[in-house]
């Protein structure tokens, strides 16, 4: 271990964004590092943050996740409207959670300790990095299958290899170790570098990934003559089955988003402005959505005439083409993509969580190889296609995500009404602003634990139901597709209740102050 930089190194190294001042407190060294200390400088502009939205919205898994919305009984263009409806609601919640990290220049898990206490913080940091652990496991093995689709084309005599009843162990093939351990190597080396090289990988590799997906989908389009159908749903929907198809759909999209979004004051933090947040918002998620869709949605309608059915999976349909540079190159765009997301949402977030929990003793480098190797002992080869281990994993954990963004967004907008005191943040001292009770916010943290028993029971509760019941499909499974929203709704409601009764941050005086009714009353 390092030893510990002292609070003037500190200041120096990472000191304060324009016009705050020099801190008037010590910053504890039980909540400070470089990594997690106010920036000196936040140089990102719209375009970097635009390129962050590309490189997380061009992956295997976004690809995929469109497509299934057919599944569900709805046409191309219906399809086409959910996904930007659904990314409009995203810009909103990003933009609110963008601010406060922006303003104050630190990432989320600090930003966090003002609503749930210096200490409380860790609460939903470990919650968050768990889940990025897992993801990156898994986005990782989906860029391995990509580079196995390259290898396997390159030298054939490799099949065996890539054969996991012949040559595998532990659930994977000894060829799929080989391309994970390739695209893990590549990726903590790219993370060691430092934010300024991930910010240089993520400009290049958004808009690289945009040219090969539009030459896919025009190269798909003159296989099929231009001659497709953007009805590629073999179920007719109308009504109220439509009505409530479209807005599944619209609900899954933002789900989809849920944890980057939440964490995004990880990169907010970086930028020179909140104006520029919101310009890269813009063109990062619904411009950028608009065009990405329609290369999805075009690119799905020509594998039904070409190949006679439709693939939602691009691996699979880069493996149908006769073309070897065709598939080398499709393999290493799906492979730089997967890169992309893994890096700016499953790799950054879980390194500033961790370093948040003991900064004394676990950088922000270390905090991310914390998580790479955890990607590898959850062996994300051997769930990853089971619905039920995800469903007990990812998504009881991800039920979480939409109650700590309520709870952020009610504390920093309604209760602080967008105030951050940015030295509390850091301080031990009980008269500080965030420490509450030993370090806690109990307003939220009972706001989590009655905001979860709503978001999770949306979750649990169907599942269980489907499990027991022996008529079928449950008739409330629904609700799990609308989790995230129901979450985020209890938590923010919950949260804003509470912290009134308990007068957090005098919210309540300010009330009476205006006139207004006690709510708890009311």
């Amino acid at each position: 271990m390092t030893d510990l930089p002292a609070q003037a190194d500190l200041v120096e190294a990472a000191g304060y964004p324009p016009g705050r001042g020099v801190p008037q407190r010590e910053y504890d060294p039980r909540l400070t590092n470089e990594d997690l200390a106010p920036l000196k400088e936040q140089k990102w502009g719209a375009y970097n943050i635009f390129a962050f939205w590309m490189s997380d919205v061009h992956s295997v898994g976004g690809y995929v996740t469109m497509g299934s919305l057919f599944a569900i009984g709805l046409n191309a263009w219906q399809v086409f409207v959910c996904l930007i409806v659904g990314i409009v609601i995203v810009q909103f919640f990003v933009n609110l959670v963008a601010k406060p990290s922006q303003v104050a220049g630190v990432p989320y898990p600090v930003t966090s300790r003002a609503s749930f206490g210096v200490l409380g913080a860790n609460i939903p940091a470990i919650i968050r990095g768990l889940i990025a652990v897992a993801w990156y496991g898994v986005q990782t093995f989906l860029a391995a299958e990509s580079l196995n689709i390259v290898f396997l084309k390159l030298w054939p005599g490799l099949a065996d290899w890539a054969d996991v009843d012949v040559h595998g162990f532990l659930g994977l093939s000894v060829l799929g170790y080989v391309s994970y351990a390739i695209l893990w190597v590549l990726q903590a080396a790219l993370f060691w570098r430092g934010m300024d090289m991930i910010r240089k990988f993520i400009d290049f590799a958004g808009p690289a990934v945009y040219v090969v997906m539009l030459v896919l989908c025009v190269s798909m389009l003159f296989k099929a003559d231009f001659d497709i159908s953007l009805n590629l749903s073999s179920i007719q929907l109308s009504g109220w089955s439509l009505v409530w198809a479209l807005l599944a759909a619209t609900a899954s999209v933002v789900s989809y988003f849920s944890g980057p979004m939440l964490n995004f004051g990880d990169f907010s933090r970086y930028a020179k402005s909140f104006d520029e947040v919101k310009k890269g918002n813009l063109w990062g998620l619904p411009l950028n959505f608009i065009l990405f869709s329609l290369l999805t949605v075009l690119t799905a309608a020509a594998t039904v005439p070409v190949y006679g059915e439709l693939l939602t999976d691009p691996i699979e349909t880069v493996q149908r083409y006769d073309n070897t540079f065709v598939i080398l190159l499709g393999g290493a765009t799906f492979v730089i993509a997967t890169i992309g997301i893994n890096i700016v949402a499953n790799f950054i977030s879980p390194a500033f969580d961790f370093s948040n929990v003991s900064p004394q003793r676990i950088s922000w480098r270390m905090g991310g190889m914390i998580a790479a190797f955890g990607s590898i002992i959850v062996t994300p080869w051997n769930w990853y296609s089971n619905d039920d281990a995800i469903f007990w994993t990812l998504g009881i954990l991800g039920g979480l995500i939409g109650p700590l963004f309520g709870i952020v967004i009610a504390d920093y907008y309604l209760i602080r009404q967008q105030r951050i005191v940015v030295d509390d943040l850091f301080t031990l001292e009980e008269d500080g602003e965030y420490y509450y009770t030993k370090g806690y916010n109990l307003a939220a943290v009972y706001a989590l634990a009655i905001s979860a028993v709503f978001s999770l029971g949306s979750v649990i509760v169907p599942k269980v139901w489907d499990l027991v019941a022996s008529s079928g499909e449950s008739p409330i499974d629904w609700l799990s597709k609308y989790s995230w929203f129901i979450g985020c709704g209890a938590g923010f409601a919950a949260y804003y209740v509470i912290a009134l009764a308990l007068n957090v941050a005098g919210s309540a005086d300010r009330r009476a102050a205006a006139g207004l009714p006690d709510p708890v009353e009311a």
